[in-house]
């Protein structure tokens, strides 16, 4: 004979899956990524959190040069490749942050060989920008940039974020 255990038959059973907070996809349209998908979603779920977003829907998408300066040519008017892209679509109307961010890592190589830093750090550094972007961060493009709040926001969560990785590894 088996014994049933008692069961709370008032509590429906949910088979919805739980719709996530802040939900981040990374694809990599071919291009190589020094740092593994999942840690980039870490990081911009990080930043969304320290923003207090309550709802967010990110694509971040990694692309070659070429890619890039297509982007910034259609849409900035800019020629050549740039480092990030990000289209901050708004809220989708019921609290969801909306956003595209494009990043090119082969700028952000070249970027990292000339200020010295690690590749990894200056694509991590890329990611929180653009998510910064997407919250409504803005920075003026001249020699004032790296003074601007926004900057000094940035630096910020990078580097909490790189410690917290730390303790983690």
């Amino acid at each position: 004979m088996r014994t049933l255990s008692p069961r709370n038959t008032t509590r429906p059973v949910s088979r919805v899956p739980k719709v996530e907070a802040h939900a981040v996809h990374v694809s990599s349209d071919g291009v190589r990524s020094p740092i593994a998908a999942i840690h980039l979603q870490s990081l911009a779920r990080a930043v969304l959190a320290a923003e207090k977003v309550p709802r967010a829907m990110l694509s971040i998408t990694l692309v070659s040069s070429r890619d890039m300066a297509r982007l910034n040519r259609e849409h900035l008017g800019h020629r050549g490749a740039t480092d990030v892209i990000t289209f901050a679509l708004g809220d989708d109307g019921s609290g969801v942050l909306v956003a595209d961010i494009y990043i090119c890592p082969d700028v952000a190589r070249k970027q990292a060989a000339e200020w010295k830093v690690g590749v990894r750090d200056e694509v991590a550094r890329l990611v929180v920008h653009g998510v910064l972007h997407s919250c409504g961060w803005d920075h003026p493009v001249d020699e004032n940039r790296e003074g601007s709040p926004m900057w000094q926001r940035q630096e910020r969560l990078l580097s909490r974020w790189r410690t917290s990785r730390s303790v983690r590894e």
